[in-house]
């Protein structure tokens, strides 16, 4: 296993992290799914991925079933929530942990940054991140971050408005892949503003759910190598088949840093696909949206401004 700096925290975390949504599939049961987090943390995985909202919460249940037995300790575990405002963060924070069975969390992170107005209400004085930092202070989180699939302009403004309220995120996650650098790229746009910051990167989607694959052009251990090739803190990648376990391992064993040379032949392959968001469908629909399906798992908005449109 690869090992690399987790940001400026001086944490160190594992290139290959265990997404947490495959847990909680339908055809995984719950004896495989906490296969595979142990076996992964046997081989050397440290980072795992989670959220509030994976399968209703299974997904969440059976990494801390998995964690049981002296395994918690071995483990950098994330997890997610939707969440935007104070009441509704903390809610979902403590379902969190007493799913996931800690007392702490490493990192937790908002979840979906993709609406104008998300910055605006997480980052309020009656939001999600003060709900975070006051967990932060009673010992339930270390670190915090936030996520998103949708467009890099969103994550950059978040970064904005973040460094404007005296806000330092320890992490953030997006999808990076062969052909987000053709379309809205957050490689292009994100990374290197994190880079510049010190702000761990996290990725994930390097195949888009498998859409990448089914393009033809790149393989799934080209895809990881493409991720891992990144200035990231770790590649997340989502296990469901014993088969798909191993090609994550196979793909740390065989990495070597890419030249120019190679990541330019690997991405002219996949500029013609790529150039229109085809193959990523969390940039292009809506179908990976959960809070779009579910805008109650927000929150309300912050009482003052409800207050002030009644008053109008």
């Amino acid at each position: 296993m690869l090992y690399r700096p987790f940001g400026n925290t001086g944490e160190t975390v594992s290139a290959i992290g265990i997404g947490g949504w495959h847990l909680g599939l339908r055809h995984v049961d719950e004896a495989f799914a906490i296969r595979i987090v142990r076996e992964s943390i046997d081989r050397g995985v440290t980072f795992l991925d989670n959220c509030w909202d994976y399968n209703e919460g299974l997904s969440e249940e059976r990494m801390g079933l998995a964690l049981r037995d002296g395994y918690r300790h071995k483990a950098f575990v994330m997890t997610k929530i939707d969440g935007r405002s104070y009441a509704e963060a903390t809610r979902q924070l403590e379902d969190c942990l007493r799913r996931l069975q800690v007392d702490c969390i490493d990192l937790v992170q908002h979840h979906e940054i993709q609406r104008f107005e998300d910055p605006f209400r997480i980052l309020d004085e009656e939001g999600a991140q003060v709900a975070l930092e006051d967990a932060r202070k009673a010992g339930k989180l270390r670190y915090t971050g936030f996520t998103g699939h949708k467009d890099p302009l969103m994550h950059l403004r978040m970064l904005e408005m973040a460094a404007a309220r005296g806000v330092r995120f320890d992490a953030v996650q997006m999808p990076l892949n062969v052909m987000d650098a053709h379309y809205r790229s957050f490689a292009g746009m994100v990374l290197p503003e994190l880079v510049k910051q010190q702000i761990a990167p996290l990725a994930m989607k390097s195949m888009a759910n498998g859409h990448i694959l089914k393009a033809g052009t790149v393989s799934a251990i080209e895809c990881l190598h493409y991720a891992l090739n990144l200035p990231v803190a770790t590649v997340i990648t989502g296990i469901d088949t014993p088969a798909i376990l191993e090609q994550a391992f196979e793909a740390v064993r065989t990495f070597q840093p890419m030249s120019e040379e190679a990541v330019a032949a690997l991405l002219a392959r996949t500029a013609q696909q790529g150039r229109t968001g085809e193959f990523e469908l969390f940039k292009t629909t809506s179908i990976y949206d959960g809070t779009g399906a579910h805008p109650e798992w927000l929150g309300e908005e912050p009482k003052r401004l409800r207050d002030a449109v009644l008053t109008i």
